[in-house]
């Protein structure tokens, strides 16, 4: 019970931010046949539920596939896109049109003592979206296969304004009457920016972008995507990771790429601080920057389990609201979750580093050598030559950055007459 109450009161902030906000969800065919589906839809009706704006999605590739291979028919493709010839085309029609009845009798569902129940959510579908040939490339006809041309944006805006969620597929259609085969993500992506979407949400099969270690890269900015694609080669991920970064240049604000194989990842990417996938964003995640009064409240909340353990020296209130502006930290969100001080021993040129603390959720990301390098710097601008820092159970990490062991006879006699010999802290150095 205390770590559900715990996580509802940390989710607050953000059911206050998405409130009447618009979200494009893309889920793939494979998401839509996956077992976790069912939990899927349940996460987005809690979303509609909160007041959230949803546009959802569809791709049917997977489904098109079988209905192929039913057929006896051989697909074919040319620069990783389906070529759509007329029997190909009635496979897309065929798919498309049974996972969105699949999808809207889903959302439909009532059922007591279930998350459904009482959610009477309205589904609407319909040509919302103009598609234009993508024609010959490289001397291939490409038949049926097309792109976005444009989406609806007022009449999509109108039944959002009606609370009903808008359900597209991979189908557009051409003012002279014709039938288009889109890939989800150009539509999903083009539906998001023509929307002006707050966020553009991609289920993968993996977590998010993987990196060469099968790591989870938790941000990315536009720029940094290109380096990414390289490395994927064409696979879906990238896919996931163009149209990521496609969106944000297009003006959505965040993009965020979540697994359809893990219970809850939309819900611990848009609740949690943390998240659960990849976010791909123009605006920046965390801002380094000098303490005011404001941040003592999320000081305490950061040093506190630090000092419990003995790691961090104790300081009250009073001494953080008097020391405040010795204090530099890394605010992710309105979270602070790295700190560091740097105070002017007297009647010296040397300083003191003190206070380096990273929340344990964010280590390992390099803000540790962000703030030790803004430290430095404020140091220099101070006029200072040395740095001194007193440590007990971080020694290794200093001296990989410079610091050389030093003595409590080394300092200026302004800091060695406050030296606590119980603590027993090992000292270091560093010239600036």
């Amino acid at each position: 019970m205390h770590d559900y109450v715990n996580w509802l009161r940390h989710a607050s902030p953000y059911i206050n931010a998405h409130r009447d906000c618009t979200f494009v969800v893309m889920l793939p065919g494979e998401g839509v046949a996956h077992p976790n589906f069912g939990n899927i839809v349940h996460d987005l009706v809690l979303l509609h539920s909160l007041g959230v704006r949803l546009v959802l999605v569809h791709g049917s590739r997977s489904q098109i596939e079988a209905r192929l291979t039913a057929r006896g028919l051989t697909p074919h493709f040319h620069r990783d896109l389906r070529v759509t010839d007329g029997p190909t085309l009635e496979c897309v029609i065929d798919a498309v049109g049974q996972l969105r009845i699949a999808i809207e009798a889903r959302l439909s569902m009532d059922m007591a003592a279930s998350p459904m129940q009482g959610a009477r959510l309205r589904v609407a579908s319909g040509n919302f979206v103009t598609a234009r040939p993508i024609g010959v490339v490289d001397g291939i006809d490409y038949h049926h296969t097309g792109e976005v041309r444009r989406v609806d944006r007022k009449g999509i805006g109108r039944l959002l304004d009606e609370r009903s969620i808008v359900l597209l597929s991979s189908l557009g259609y051409s003012p002279t009457g014709e039938i288009f085969n889109l890939s989800c993500e150009d539509v999903a992506t083009r539906a998001a920016i023509d929307l002006g979407a707050d966020k553009l949400l991609l289920f993968g099969a993996e977590s998010g972008l993987l990196d060469e270690t099968g790591r989870l890269v938790r941000e990315l900015r536009p720029q940094q995507v290109p380096q990414h694609l390289q490395r994927l080669n064409g696979s879906y991920q990238a896919e996931l990771l163009d149209a990521a970064a496609q969106a944000c240049t297009g003006g959505v604000r965040r993009s965020h790429i979540v697994s359809y194989t893990e219970d809850g990842a939309l819900l611990s990417e848009l609740f949690t601080r943390a998240g659960n996938g990849t976010l791909v964003a123009q605006e920046q995640f965390e801002s380094l920057r000098e303490a005011t009064i404001e941040d003592v409240g999320g000081l305490i909340e950061l040093i506190s389990p630090l000092e419990e353990q003995g790691i961090l020296v104790r300081r009250s209130r009073e001494v953080l609201e008097r020391e405040i502006e010795q204090f530099s930290i890394v605010e992710r969100e309105g979270l602070i979750i790295a700190c560091a001080a740097l105070y002017q021993i007297a009647d010296s040129d040397y300083g003191e580093l003190a206070c380096l603390a990273v929340n344990p959720a964010y280590r390992h990301g390099g803000r540790g050598d962000e703030l030790l390098a803004r430290i430095e710097e404020r140091a220099r601008a101070q006029g200072l030559k040395h740095l001194f820092v007193l440590t007990t159970r971080t020694a290794d990490w200093f001296r990989e950055r410079g610091f050389v062991p030093s003595s409590v006879e080394r300092l200026p006699a302004a800091r060695a007459s406050l030296y606590n010999f119980q603590r027993n802290s090992k000292v270091f150095e560093k010239a600036l």
